[in-house]
C-alpha cells in the first residue's frame, strides 16, 4: 500500500500557513479536481478526496495540532483522535456537504457551478441525515474516571404515517416530469454546458402529488430521543466524540447522520489541568518549610503522604507520579491499562499568618536577629537601600 502524502504537501502550503493560507489551497484544487468538471476522470477524483482529507485535518485547529505531532500515525485505524476521524467521508456526497459552505450558500461553488451539491451521475439520491452536536460539560472527577451518560435530544425520524416516503398512504413518488427523473437539467451558456439542479424536484428526481398530512410531505417528524454516550476517561476541553448513526434520519434507503459530542471541562476550584497532568498549590508553614515534614495532599483519588524535606524553598515544585489524569493514545482512547497516568505537580507557598499574638511576635523578632548573627548579613530591605542611595 502506497504511503500517504504529507498534507501541507497535498495542499501546497507551508507548515506555519494560516488559516485562511490553507482554506484558499484547499478551494483552488477542490475546483480544479472537481469530479463533474473532471467525468470519468479517476485521477482527478482521486486528488479531489486526497484535498479534502487534507483540508479536514490541518482546517481544524486541534487535528492539524495532532497530526504536527504525530503525523499520519495520529489517525492510524480511523479513530481519528481526540479531534475527530481525519476524513471519514462515507462517500463524495460526504465532502460537498461538510465543505459546500467553504465557496458560499447552501452548497456554494458546487450546487451552482456543478449542480446537485456535487452529487455526481444522474439522479442525486436519496440524502443521508443530518449530524447533529451537543455539548457535554465534565468535571475532572468524571473525567478521571470517564462516565456514561444518559442525555435527551430532538432529532427527525421517519414518519410512521407515511413510512418516510412524504406521499399520503406510503404511496411511492412519481418521477419528475421536468428532468425525467434524473433530478439534474443541462444548459448551455456560452461555451460551457451548465448542470444544475432540477428547479421542479429539487434535485430529487421525483415529486409527491398527494402529500402525507402528518408530515406535509417531508417524510420527517421531529421526536425526543434518549442516547447512551460513553466517555473514555482522559478525554479533554474541545475534544469531539462521534457516535456513528445517531444524528438524524435520512430519506429512506439512505444512512442516518451522526451525532458529535463536544467535550466542555468545567473549571475545578483546586486543581489546573496540562495535558495528562495536574497543578496544585498547598501552603506550608514556615516552620515545615525550615524544618521538614510529612504532609497529605489531596488528589482527584484521595490523599497521599508526601514528604517535605528541612530547608524546601518556596515555589518549589514536587511531583507525585501517577497521580493524574489517564493519557489517552493517539487514537482517542483511553489504554486499556490505567497505569499510564500523568503526574500531579505540587507548588510550595508560604502561608503567613494575618494576626499574631505578642508571644508569636517576640519570637519572630528574637529569630531575625538570631538568624543575623549567625549569617553575618543584613536585612534584605538594607541591602536594597544601600543600592538606590549608591
Amino acid at each position: 500500500m502506497a504511503s500517504k502524502r504529507d498534507y501541507y504537501e497535498v495542499l501546497g502550503v507551508e507548515r506555519n500557513a494560516s488559516e485562511e493560507d490553507i482554506k484558499k489551497a484547499y478551494r483552488k484544487l477542490a475546483l480544479k479536481y472537481h469530479p463533474d468538471r473532471n467525468p470519468g476522470d479517476s485521477s482527478a477524483e482521486g486528488k479531489f478526496k486526497e484535498a479534502a482529507e487534507a483540508y479536514d485535518v490541518l482546517g481544524d485547529e486541534k487535528k492539524r495540532a495532532q497530526y504536527d505531532q504525530f503525523g499520519h500515525a495520529a489517525f492510524a485505524g480511523g479513530g481519528g483522535g481526540p479531534g475527530g476521524p481525519a476524513g471519514g467521508f462515507r462517500d463524495l456526497n460526504d465532502i460537498f456537504e461538510r465543505f459546500g459552505d467553504l465557496f458560499g450558500g447552501g452548497g456554494g461553488v458546487f450546487g451552482d457551478l456543478f449542480g446537485g451539491g456535487g452529487r455526481r451521475g444522474g439522479r442525486s439520491g436519496p440524502r443521508p441525515g443530518r449530524d447533529l452536536k451537543i455539548v457535554l460539560e465534565l468535571t475532572l472527577e468524571e473525567i478521571d474516571q470517564g462516565v456514561e451518560r444518559s442525555v435527551s435530544l430532538k432529532r427527525q425520524e421517519a414518519c410512521g404515517s407515511c413510512s418516510g416516503s412524504g406521499s399520503k398512504g406510503g404511496k411511492p413518488p412519481a418521477p419528475c416530469r421536468t428532468c425525467d427523473g434524473r433530478g439534474q437539467v443541462s444548459r448551455s451558456q456560452g461555451f460551457f454546458a451548465m448542470t444544475t439542479p432540477c428547479p421542479t424536484c429539487g434535485g430529487r428526481g421525483a415529486v409527491i402529488e398527494d402529500p402525507c398530512s402528518t408530515c406535509r410531505g417531508s417524510g420527517q417528524q421531529s421526536a425526543k430521543a434518549e442516547i447512551e454516550i460513553t466517555i473514555p476517561a482522559g478525554v479533554e476541553d474541545g475534544m469531539r466524540i462521534r457516535i456513528e448513526g445517531e444524528g438524524d434520519a435520512g430519506e429512506p434507503g439512505a444512512p442516518r447522520g451522526d451525532l458529535y459530542v463536544v467535550v466542555r471541562e468545567k473549571e475545578h476550584r483546586m486543581f489546573q489541568r496540562s495535558g495528562a497532568d495536574l497543578l496544585t498549590e498547598v501552603p506550608f508553614s514556615l516552620a515545615q518549610l525550615a524544618l521538614g515534614d510529612k504532609v497529605e495532599i489531596p488528589t482527584l483519588r484521595g490523599r497521599v503522604q508526601m514528604a517535605v524535606p528541612a530547608g524546601t524553598q518556596l515555589g518549589r515544585v514536587f511531583r507525585l507520579r501517577g497521580q493524574g489524569l489517564p493519557v489517552l493514545d493517539v487514537t482517542g482512547r483511553t489504554p486499556a491499562s490505567q497505569a499510564q497516568r500523568g503526574d500531579q505537580l505540587v507548588r510550595v507557598f508560604l502561608e503567613v499568618p494575618t494576626k499574631l499574638s505578642e508571644k508569636q511576635k517576640e519570637l519572630l523578632r528574637e529569630f531575625d536577629r538570631l538568624d543575623q548573627e549567625r549569617t553575618g548579613s543584613r536585612s534584605f530591605f538594607e541591602k536594597v537601600s544601600d543600592y538606590f542611595s549608591g
